[in-house]
């Protein structure tokens, strides 16, 4: 029988001077790989190069997995690992294959019975979550919300209504859109609904606030271009 490799979901940290750093676990376990598959080449290098990673950087082999990739090249993407040969997933957005494209490779990987190796790290999502106050026992991630106005209204309002009988609702956008996005859950829903928002989690400017939308009406942050998390709770 042959031995496939091993695909390790690699973490990254959430911002350049994130106060939460990358476990020293993942450290030797990245140090023997040369093979990745990566959302954006450069910032791959750099976390690669902070994790103090043992090898030429110009040597590596990566494979861009992104918006701009095609569907149907995934599966030579993993040809490595066919042949033996280890590889690892890094994404752009902390933990890998959350609000990520790197579960379309995952899938892959089982499909063929390879061994998917998962290495935590920070993650935006359950961050917020914890420091919402809202319930951590019954939850659920939304992903990006419609753009158009009617649609994105009616799902407000739909999750609203999730998050009033109990389930937590996370929800986020693009950053440039995200002080739009507050303004119309102001509009769409109710005045004592209660909102948390976490804004640049583990970073310097970090901020995280739960409070009801009248509050939030009386002491609006600036959230534009800033990633974050938003938290409907009861």
């Amino acid at each position: 029988m042959a031995k496939f490799g091993k695909l390790y979901l690699i973490p990254a940290p959430l911002g350049e001077n994130a106060y939460a750093p990358i476990p020293e676990y993942v450290k030797p376990a990245v140090a023997h790989l040369t093979h990745f598959i990566v959302e954006q080449e450069k910032t791959a290098r750099r976390y690669l190069k902070a994790y103090g990673y043992p090898h030429p950087l110009n040597d590596l082999i990566l494979y861009p997995l992104n918006k701009h990739t095609d569907e149907a090249d995934l599966i030579t993407y993993i040809k490595p690992l066919l042949e033996g040969t280890s590889m690892g997933l890094i994404s752009e957005a902390g933990m890998p294959c959350i609000a990520d494209p790197g579960a379309a490779i995952v899938e892959l990987a089982h499909q063929n019975r390879i061994h998917v190796v998962p290495l935590s790290g920070p993650s935006s999502i359950l961050l917020a979550l914890v420091a919402s106050g809202f319930n951590g026992q019954e939850f659920a991630f939304n992903g990006y919300l419609p753009i158009k106005h009617p649609e994105r209204k009616q799902k407000l309002q739909a999750l609203e209504r999730l998050a009033l009988g109990g389930q937590t609702q996370l929800f986020m956008d693009t950053p440039f859109r995200n002080q739009q996005l507050l303004e119309d859950l102001l509009a769409c829903c109710r005045p004592d609904t209660r909102l948390c928002i976490a804004c640049d989690i583990t970073l310097p400017s970090e901020y995280i606030k739960t409070q009801s939308l009248t509050e939030w009406k009386k002491n609006k942050e600036s959230l534009h271009k800033r990633p974050a998390i938003f938290i409907l709770g009861k």
